[in-house]
């Protein structure tokens, strides 16, 4: 004799509750495994700069020029690692520091400078360099590092 099941609407449901329930206490159960949390220690990030070079000829033949950070802003968490890696493209030299972060190097022509931070405390920060610092040298040369 066949048995012929009758699946009532209310036992869809319930049935479909259980697996979710089911679901989330596995997720639960396996969180670590799935989900990064913000306890875990961060890997150093690598953010990347050019000392770089605007350069234009005036109506009247003068040359003027700016020399710049690319990019000019970057974002940063709060005690975020961060390594960055700042290659020169123009200009023989930049002397450089990061004020509030006790953070100094030179950034050459065609090399790479590489200087490591942790900004512990929110807020902007001014990349300047000591050469380009305003606009009698071609400057002002200054990025900003937003910590939030």
């Amino acid at each position: 004799m066949s048995r012929i099941w009758i699946i009532k609407r209310k036992h869809v449901f319930q049935l479909a509750a259980a697996l979710l329930l089911i679901m989330i206490g596995w997720l639960y159960l396996h969180r670590d495994s799935i989900l990064p949390t913000l306890a875990e220690p961060v890997a150093e990030r690598t953010i990347h700069l050019v000392a770089g070079e605007f350069k234009s000829t005036t109506a009247d033949g003068k040359t003027i020029e700016a020399y710049r950070w690319d990019p000019g802003t970057i974002v940063v968490r709060k005690g975020e690692r961060i390594k960055l890696s700042i290659l020169g493209i123009n200009g023989d030299s930049h002397p450089f520091l990061i004020e509030g972060l006790n953070v100094s190097g030179e950034v050459k022509k065609g090399k790479e400078t590489i200087v490591h931070f942790t900004a512990n405390q929110e807020g902007t920060y001014r990349l300047i360099c000591m050469t380009h610092t305003d606009m009698a040298h071609n400057g002002p040369m200054i990025g900003y590092i937003q910590v939030y």
